[in-house]
């Protein structure tokens, strides 16, 4: 369901329904970036969970959005100075720190789910890949990032879905477009607003915005013409997707 120009949600024969994609899971219900706060936004609704990757300092890909796990874990080492081995020891059975081998596989075992993997830089692009490939998950993952990660993507994979995280009012240069060719552009929702999206639209991108946790915002951005919400409530988004609320 979409919302229109003129009112609140209703179906549109024009457009596909806007997708709902919960930020690092279900945070207001389970940590961030865990399992089971994955399983928690699948349930509530989540099209896809964007996630947050990095490496370890074997160059394991873990979920994780800060340099250190002071903030989430109350550790302050940094984590590229840990081992998996040793991360792995922080936390307790399936509240910890996960690979994102075990969230890709959380992803399987919901029909349709999706990860959207989120590079802040190109560093941890190869090992990622790697994950994605040997489990053969190509069809679940999508990658936002700045252009210097999402280039890096396109790089290894000339099929990955790819959605070029952008923070200009206006549109990126053509020739980055082509280069890049993403299908989403992915500005913060502050910058969603009707033009823009009709913009995008006519160089032929979907508009992905991020992160309206006010049923207001959601709203807005419906009817804007968005294609894709990120929010941290991703039980409200559902139902303002949904018409229920």
């Amino acid at each position: 369901m979409n919302e229109s120009m003129n009112g609140p949600m209703t179906a549109s024969a024009t457009r596909r329904p806007v997708l709902a994609v919960a930020h690092r899971g279900d945070p207001y219900r389970y940590r961030e970036n865990t399992v089971p706060s994955i399983e928690s936004a699948f349930a509530a609704g989540a099209d896809a969970v964007e996630v947050d990757v990095r490496l370890t300092r074997d160059r394991v890909p873990v979920l994780l959005h800060d340099e250190t796990l002071e903030r989430l874990w109350d550790d302050p080492r940094p984590l590229a100075r840990l081992t998996a081995e040793q991360l792995d020891g922080i936390g307790a059975g399936r509240y910890r720190v996960p690979t994102l081998a075990e969230a890709l596989k959380t992803a399987a075992a919901t029909p349709g789910g999706r990860l959207l993997v989120d590079l802040d830089d190109a560093g941890p692009v190869a090992a990622t890949w790697d994950v994605v490939v040997g489990l053969g998950a190509e069809r679940r993952v999508g990658f936002c990032g700045p252009a210097t990660a999402m280039l890096a993507v396109r790089a290894l994979a000339p099929e990955a879905e790819i959605a070029l995280t952008w923070k200009q009012p206006r549109l990126p240069a053509r020739a980055l477009l082509d280069d890049l060719r993403p299908r989403w552009i992915n500005p913060p929702f502050g910058l969603a607003t009707p033009e823009f999206t009709a913009a995008a639209h006519r160089s032929g991108l979907e508009v992905s915005t991020w992160t309206a946790d006010l049923r207001r915002t959601m709203r807005k951005l419906g009817a804007a013409g968005v294609d894709s919400i990120t929010s941290n409530r991703i039980a409200l988004l559902r139902a303002v997707l949904d018409g229920r609320r």
